[in-house]
């Protein structure tokens, strides 16, 4: 769903701009920030009115340890297997491990349902953020490619937080890529140009030079979803629940499953795409060409 885009408050709190030789837009006819309003509203908008649902491929990167997933979301909650760690396909064993909870949680869906409740109060959580985005940072255009216009960003020192996770803009510097076309957000980097600090310090910190990646992109026509997220970034917030400090991750192969799909459903579909992915492939016969080839 489009909503993952916001998955924790930290992926609008901590946007460093990217090296790029690309052209500047021509003439626009509005403010930067009046653009970035405008994206950012819409991009709102396009989170409440999403309901789809897909089944992708989930790579992860925490502490030197990289898993790999087959993903497939229901509107009961997000089933997920484990299909190879550290480029490492899974034992027999580890396999039937996965089977076991995949069905667990098929038979016991309030597992799952308390996870998507506690996602959904994350994803509130970041609207809110993304909403104060256009007053508390200060825009002016940058380069473009394409239908994409870059955005550079620094603090609006006027601006004030009402809440801690928004003290973050105080110290933010970075860019981000916009779509001029279905004005959406294509990407944001970011970096922290001082440490900032949560209750004085005591609800938490986040060091200077921490820095922070994240892309979006159409995986269907008229549908964004997150892509890429790389976040690196030294100390402790107590309020960040559902993401580490240090943390990447790439989903790819997006196809689109039913909107009311069940739990039962997605756990057949995904094993219907881990069979898929486990087939041995054909080998074309001595001195035959591949059709890549051709």
């Amino acid at each position: 769903m489009a909503s993952t885009l916001v998955n924790s408050a930290l992926v609008f709190s901590l946007l460093v701009s990217l090296a790029s030789t690309q052209s500047e837009p021509s003439a626009p006819h509005q403010s930067a920030n009046d653009l970035a309003r405008r994206v950012i509203a819409n991009e709102l908008k396009a989170e409440d009115e999403d309901h789809t649902h897909w089944m992708f491929r989930l790579q992860t990167e925490k502490s030197n340890r990289q898993e790999v997933y087959e993903v497939v979301e229901s509107k009961d909650g997000d089933l997920k297997r484990l299909i190879a760690v550290n480029g490492q396909p899974l034992s027999p064993e580890e396999q039937k491990k996965q089977d076991e909870r995949i069905q667990y949680l098929v038979n016991h869906p309030d597992e799952l349902r308390k996870a998507q409740r506690a996602q959904e109060k994350d994803e509130a959580r970041s609207q809110r953020l993304l909403k104060t985005l256009p007053d508390a940072l200060m825009f002016t255009y940058a380069q473009r490619r394409g239908d994409l216009v870059q955005l550079t960003f620094k603090p609006n020192p006027s601006f004030r937080p009402s809440f801690h996770e928004a003290q973050v803009f105080h110290a933010m510097e970075g860019s981000i890529w916009v779509s001029s076309r279905d004005y959406r957000l294509s990407e944001i980097n970011g970096h922290l140009t001082h440490e900032v600090k949560f209750g004085g310090g005591l609800l938490g910190h986040l060091d200077r030079g921490g820095k922070f990646h994240v892309k979006q992109e159409e995986v269907a026509p008229r549908y964004w979803e997150l892509t890429l997220l790389n976040v690196d970034m030294r100390g402790k917030a107590l309020f960040f629940k559902t993401i580490s400090v240090e943390e990447k991750l790439q989903r790819s192969s997006f196809q689109r499953v039913p909107d009311d799909l069940t739990l039962a459903q997605a756990a057949e579909l995904l094993e219907k795409q881990i069979r898929t992915a486990n087939k041995p492939k054909i080998s074309s016969p001595s001195g035959a060409r591949s059709l890549s080839s051709r």
